[in-house]
């Protein structure tokens, strides 16, 4: 079983183009604003870059961080193809390291989910020392509720005419394994087959906003673009 996104990355902004990308991206911009955030910031679990590109085109200076080389190899291309002058650079959250603070940090889209409970706080503390003061944190989780009662124990496939996919998901006490298996299309017309697997993890809003603000974080949440939290809770979080 390969890794997380070993295959799947190539394909990820591709095969989530009806996330609805540029309103999300707009909300995100907004809650910076908002939250009068500087110039300079991270975009932590960045995938193929969509929030990255967005946050430049906007007048940010970004950095995309994921742990995926395959997501950030199509990340790149995407940014060459249309002219965006992006860094992108191989990184964990759980190890996160810059070399100088920065204004604000992003992770947008689950990444928190692949952290376990264990683990958050350390994660958090690692975001929190990659910002100067007053620097902002945001980003969201899939909510329980999502991954309990919509991901949990069921099936999902797409077949599009270069990619398809099934996907079968697990749930467990704290988490969903999900194991996807992918068909992705040559050159000379013939398919390869990809497995591989991740684990999200279910974690509890107070939980989350707990270890936040042991961390030294002020925190407030709302759902998802600012409405309800039914499958997305987004957290603004300052550094104090």
């Amino acid at each position: 079983m390969a890794n997380s996104y070993s295959a799947l990355g190539r394909w990820f902004e591709y095969l989530n183009d009806d996330c609805g990308y540029e309103q999300w991206s707009q909300y995100l911009i907004k809650t910076l604003k908002n939250a009068g955030a500087g110039a300079k910031g991270v975009d932590i679990g960045c995938g193929n870059g969509y929030f990255t590109r967005a946050l430049i085109k906007a007048g940010y200076t970004v950095r995309g961080i994921d742990v995926s080389p395959q997501m950030l190899d199509k990340a790149q291309q995407i940014s060459l193809k249309e002219g965006v002058r992006a860094e992108f650079l191989l990184g964990d959250i759980t190890k996160l390291k810059l070399p100088a603070k920065v204004d604000f940090a992003v992770a947008i889209n689950d990444c928190i989910n692949y952290v376990p409970k264990e683990k958050l706080k350390s994660a958090f503390g690692k975001v929190y020392d990659c910002l100067k003061t007053g620097g902002a944190f945001i980003f969201d989780i899939s909510s329980p509720n999502k991954l309990k009662n919509v991901l949990g124990n069921n099936l999902f496939a797409e077949d599009r005419d270069d990619v398809a996919y099934m996907w079968f998901n697990s749930l467990a006490d704290d988490s969903v394994t999900m194991d996807i298996t992918l068909f992705s299309k040559n050159a000379d017309g013939t398919f390869s087959r990809f497995d591989e697997r991740h684990v999200q993890y279910i974690h509890e809003e107070d939980d989350i906003c707990t270890a936040l603000k042991e961390t030294g974080f002020t925190v407030r949440t709302e759902g998802h673009l600012g409405g309800t939290k039914e499958e997305r809770i987004n957290f603004i979080c300052t550094r104090l």
